[in-house]
């Protein structure tokens, strides 16, 4: 497979309350936590839960909303964590998604690597369920801390796509 995602199962820290989302993760996991794994195209890229999720959450979200759209044609996110950034191009091609990345940083630094790998072209349920994964791990790391969002909007849509 040319994408999949690890998920992991990193530590959680007490968090009571939080403005939104991105928040309650950024808090929720130290900098020690296990990170989520992405793979592209045979390269591991660590990606912290506590730092790149919590910030990668505001665009993830929207991004899987659109791609599962019946009249999905194409669409550019930039990720811009520190430590994961990159500007993807994703089109449909048929069932499949091919994303086209410009890699800016990694932890690690595997961005050349990553470049010369190309793009990756995978079917869009299975790269919609492999972000899944880590949405649920969130979802459910929120329920079960209760945490109290003053915005649960993302929340609440992150929750609706995991089940559907």
């Amino acid at each position: 497979m040319s994408f999949s995602i690890q998920a992991g199962c990193p530590a959680v820290r007490k968090c009571e309350s939080a403005a939104d989302m991105a928040d309650a993760v950024g808090e929720m996991y130290s900098s020690e936590a296990e990170d989520a794994i992405l793979v592209w195209n045979m390269v591991p890229v660590r990606v912290p839960y506590g730092y790149d999720l919590a910030a990668l959450l505001d665009d993830l979200v929207p991004l899987l909303e659109e791609i599962q759209q019946t009249d999905f044609a194409e669409t550019g996110v930039f990720w811009g964590s520190d430590t994961f950034s990159a500007e993807w191009k994703i089109a449909r091609e048929g069932d499949s998604l091919r994303i086209q990345a410009c890699w800016h940083s990694t932890l690690g630094n595997y961005e050349s690597l990553l470049a010369e790998r190309g793009d990756v072209v995978v079917d869009a349920q299975v790269f919609a369920s492999e972000w899944a994964k880590v949405l649920r791990r969130i979802v459910a790391d929120i329920e079960a801390e209760s945490v109290q969002l003053d915005d649960d909007d993302i929340f609440l849509r992150a929750k609706a796509l995991i089940r559907a």
